[in-house]
């Protein structure tokens, strides 16, 4: 299946190329790209055709520092819903892990990571980005990428963040000066990877003004409406019960409007997995009963809510057939004092 990204990523390109003596409108046409399509938030392009735009654009007019000039005019808001769970992270760290995470909604061609220091310096680890087919990036896609990378941790910081140098897999395809001014640090070429080297201790460092409620809200929109590479339905429907249980109701009709289906064919694909929705809440249930049942000392009817069932009754014969015994029993043998 080929990839996408979203269109969202080349915006700033048209008025980019209009500067520079082109017609950024025309060129987008060539490529069945519209400009209402990068101003959506939802709209999604081939990832092969943003990135051979980008090189046909940076030799037509003869910018060949075009990808660092689109990324200087972008910031975290083309990766759209991601955009939040990154700016309301609580660290670097947690930021970084939630781009790596989610970075296949902007687009699953590309993947970003923390890795060891490519050169081996001591307190120094490397951010690195990349794509995730077998072929390389184009080399205006690297700069753009590694460009919005770095000016996202910019933005974040306040300011400079300690860029140690950047490494680059491509040769320089502009005088080396417009990568050092806009990286400001040393741009090594020819390297393996796209990296920057940056100091060990970025990943602990506060990220200032967050909201944890509007990263929970991001972080949750991201997991129920964007499905991960290779994730199953069956997958999808534990994860919504899991979250919800307890709180939201557990009703098949609820899981498959998060999921932006209808009931029936939410049940047909779970069934062409070899799957049912009961089934998979009786062990989403399974799994959190005895988890309260046996560590931690909460009393039953308080666990019967929890686990969203109406009656302790219930509870206890779910817990039989489960267990074979009940859940008193069950929460002896694993040592709880009784209340």
């Amino acid at each position: 299946m080929e990839s996408m990204v979203r269109a969202a990523g080349l915006r700033g390109l048209p008025g980019l190329v209009d500067s520079l003596g082109g017609d950024g409108r025309g060129l987008l046409s060539r490529f069945g790209v519209t400009c209402a399509a990068i101003r959506s938030e939802d709209a999604v392009i081939p990832s092969i055709e943003a990135g051979m735009l980008l090189e046909v654009a940076a030799a037509e007019l003869a910018c060949p520092d075009l990808g660092l000039r689109l990324a200087g005019l972008q910031n975290a808001s083309v990766l759209g819903p991601l955009a939040l769970a990154i700016e309301n992270s609580a660290t670097f760290g947690e930021a970084l892990e939630t781009t790596r995470r989610y970075l296949f909604v902007h687009s699953p061609a590309l993947t970003v990571s923390q890795i060891p220091d490519p050169s081996g310096r001591a307190g120094v680890v490397g951010l690195l980005y990349r794509g995730t087919d077998a072929e390389p990036l184009p080399p205006q896609v690297v700069d753009v990428g590694l460009g919005l990378f770095h000016r996202i941790i910019v933005l974040l910081h306040g300011g400079p963040y300690g860029l140690r140098s950047v490494h680059l897999p491509h040769p320089a395809l502009a005088p080396v000066e417009a990568y050092t001014r806009f990286f400001g640090a040393e741009v090594r070429f020819g390297r393996p990877d796209a990296v920057l080297r940056v100091p060990g201790g970025l990943a602990t460092m506060p990220v200032p003004g967050g909201s944890q409620m509007l990263r929970d809200i991001a972080v949750d929109y991201l997991t129920s409406h964007f499905p991960a590479p290779g994730e199953s339905t069956a997958d999808r429907v534990r994860m919504l019960l899991t979250q919800g249980l307890g709180s939201s109701p557990a009703e098949v009709g609820a899981v498959a409007k998060l999921l932006r289906t209808h009931p029936r064919t939410l049940q047909r694909r779970l069934a062409a997995e070899g799957s049912t929705f009961e089934a998979i809440l009786d062990d989403v249930r399974r799994v959190a009963a005895h988890r309260l049942i046996t560590q931690t000392d909460l009393p039953f009817t308080q666990v019967t809510a929890m686990v969203g069932m109406a009656e302790q009754s219930a509870l206890s014969r779910a817990v039989r057939r489960w267990y074979g015994v009940t859940p008193r029993a069950l929460r002896s043998t694993a040592g709880v004092p009784p209340r």
